[in-house]
């Protein structure tokens, strides 16, 4: 018998993200794949250069599929479900995807300003060279999952937990970590200037390029003055 609350409380794994299991041949999307529809479960499809700009549909369950170029902007997908799939250079900017589910899923060269995924939950899921600025993940938990390369300023991570989340080369400036759990959560080589939330980073592994930076942001969360060596 599986115990469910042990499962729910488990730690997160690190990473890194196990990839996608994608067929070998994928039919094209036709009218019913482009048209969605509440609960609809879409498996092996080629979405290609589509559009579903401003979609609404809740509970949508995408598996096992390809998206390259494909217009999500402004869509309203709630509860989605994305499993072994490939996202690349796709429109996700200002889509509303709360309570989403992200399992086994790669995003490279996406473009996802304001995106809403928050409560949401990602796993095995790598960011690469992604804009994600402005975007929130309030109360999202994180698995095994990676931003290489993202633009992720002005970002909303607040009471996230962050334990299974890893951010290399990624900027981070403005970036809210109220509240988050990040023992284990690894940053390297990153933009933090005015990062909020700062006094929730214990436990955070930070890499040495990045720790004079973090050192003044803490020291101005605790209200010291750093004297300049001039003075």
């Amino acid at each position: 018998m599986v115990n469910r609350r042990a499962a729910v409380n488990r730690r997160p794994r690190p990473g890194p993200p196990r990839e996608p299991k994608i067929p070998a041949e994928l039919r094209p999307a036709g009218d019913v794949q482009r048209e969605l529809e509440h609960e609809q479960t879409v498996e092996a499809v080629a979405y290609g250069d589509v559009d579903l700009a401003g979609a609404p549909a809740e509970g949508v369950v995408f598996d096992r599929c390809a998206f390259r170029r494909t217009g999500f902007a402004g869509a309203h997908l709630p509860s989605v479900r994305f499993i072994d799939c490939v996202v690349e250079t796709a429109d996700l900017s200002n889509m509303r995807a709360e309570k989403a589910r992200l399992e086994r899923v790669t995003l490279s060269g996406c473009r996802a300003t304001g995106l809403a995924c928050n409560d949401g939950r990602l796993s095995d899921v790598a960011f690469v060279d992604g804009k994600l600025d402005l975007t929130n993940w309030r109360f999202a938990r994180f698995d095994a999952v990676t931003f290489d390369g993202c633009n992720l300023a002005g970002a909303d991570f607040t009471e996230a937990d962050l334990r299974g989340a890893s951010f290399t080369r990624c900027d981070l400036s403005g970036t809210q970590f109220h509240k988050a759990t990040m023992a284990g959560t690894r940053f390297r080589r990153c933009e933090l200037q005015g990062v909020g939330g700062i006094t929730s980073w214990q436990g955070a592994v930070v890499h040495p390029d990045d720790l004079l930076e973090l050192s003044y942001i803490l020291a101005g969360a605790l209200g010291i003055v750093v004297e300049r060596a001039d003075q």
